[in-house]
């Protein structure tokens, strides 16, 4: 039986429906960000599933909040696991490049970019061959100590000076007109220090007061430290996600968006100045 090919009008409607339902669940997952236990479900997979899309890992958290793990069915089955027979999917969106071709049926030559919506499961939902914890040091040891001298590199990239002075809390700060980043000598264990670092840095990346006000600013560059930290296997099960109760009551889907994407993008660049994007931990 020979295919029909769609006309161009066929075309751009189909293209004009996927967004539509791409845009629909885009906004249930952005929508799941205005309450505390959706915003701190988003960061917790944030942090475990750096390597996905914001939108994915907004998407996992909103589907399954306590996902630890995900993976096709096939790529389970090649990790010697099986999916259990009637587990609900996780969808996610993956990128399919399709040949285009005019109202003949002939190649033009250009590939058009669709997403689609693909199934994964998480490893709760699988049964079969144990496979290795990942790591999670306490914020008290010294496993992480590595890490500040490429923290520190990454300040200097930022144009940031790196001082430790005593100071009356176990913390830091960050002087955005200085541009220094001081972190308290209370903090003795490198790991400790590792967590302020981070912190104090996401300030540096333009998140401070003036701009954003102490509330905001605070969430932000603290839900970032969150989610870098889990990313880099550090312990933060005793740190609290903030997040502000404002939000939901304004129901800014906009503004928490833009809040969630400054996030990522804050969190993606201090893993990636860790060496976490290409998979060095």
């Amino acid at each position: 039986m020979s295919r029909r090919i769609l006309t161009d009008s066929e075309r751009a409607e189909y293209r004009q429906t996927k967004r539509a339902e791409q845009r629909a669940q885009v906004e249930r997952a952005t929508r799941a960000l205005l309450s505390s236990e959706g915003w701190q479900a988003w960061a917790q997979s944030r942090a475990t599933f750096h390597k996905y899309s914001m939108g994915n890992t907004m998407l996992i958290a909103l589907q399954r909040p306590d996902a630890s793990q995900v993976a096709g069915f096939k790529a389970w089955q090649q990790l010697g696991r099986q999916v259990r027979k009637g587990e609900r999917s996780i969808k996610i969106m993956a990128p399919m490049a399709v040949k285009e071709r005019d109202e003949t049926g002939e190649e033009t030559g250009e590939r058009i970019v669709f997403f689609r919506s693909v199934p994964v499961f998480d490893i709760a939902q699988t049964h079969g061959e144990p496979l290795p914890e990942p790591p999670s040091e306490p914020i008290t040891g010294d496993s992480h100590e590595r890490y500040i001298a490429q923290l520190e590199e990454h300040a200097r990239s930022l144009g940031y000076s790196v001082a430790s002075e005593d100071l009356e809390h176990a913390g830091g700060y960050c002087d955005a007109k200085a541009r220094r980043i001081v972190v308290s000598s209370n903090v003795e264990a490198p790991n400790a220090r590792v967590r302020v670092l981070v912190h104090e840095l996401a300030h540096a990346h333009g998140v401070g007061y003036a701009d954003y006000g102490r509330e905001d600013a605070e969430v932000i560059v603290e839900t970032a430290a969150v989610i870098v930290c889990g990313a880099l296997g550090l312990d933060t099960s005793g740190e609290s996600i903030p997040y502000i109760a404002g939000w939901g009551e304004a129901s800014d889907l906009e503004a928490i968006g833009k809040h969630a994407a400054t996030v990522d993008e804050i969190a993606s660049a201090l893993e990636a100045a860790c060496g976490v994007k290409d998979g060095a931990r």
